[in-house]
């Protein structure tokens, strides 16, 4: 893993507005600002996923790089869920229900997020204050 990013890195398909609406929700309940963020297609998502040998041009899947274990889909989305702590964390219960279960869920909304809830030209800027948690 490289030096400079954190121990918990979620990449997030960057024109998605689900997703950045999902790394907003974490943004605000992460008190102690334990993740670091990056879209699946900017220059440092790119390498990070040709690291962990992932695919660099599937933009469906949510990755959850935590302690520099890849998880993927639903089970990222869990982990991170347990991850922001509180309340949040009771959701990781989920995890018993089978992956391809969840994951086939998962693949329902991935699919459809576009036409449900539109995209972006361009991935989303963070704000000044928030730049040191993203990967350029």
């Amino acid at each position: 893993m490289r030096k400079e990013t954190g121990n918990k890195i979620i990449l997030f398909d960057g024109v998605c507005n689900l997703c950045n609406g999902l790394v907003q929700f974490v943004i605000k309940r992460d008190k102690d600002a334990i993740f670091t963020f990056g879209s699946l297609q900017s220059e440092e998502g790119q390498t990070l996923l040709k690291e962990y040998d992932l695919p660099t041009d599937d933009f469906d899947s949510f990755v959850y790089l935590r302690d520099q274990k890849i998880h993927r889909k639903s089970t990222g989305a869990l982990y991170v869920r347990k991850d922001l702590g509180g309340v949040w964390s009771l959701l990781f219960a989920f995890i018993i229900i089978p992956a391809p279960i969840r994951d086939f869920l998962y693949g329902l909304i991935a699919k459809n997020r576009y036409s449900v809830f539109g995209r972006r030209e361009a991935c989303m800027l963070p704000t000044p204050d928030l730049q040191k948690r993203f990967l350029k």
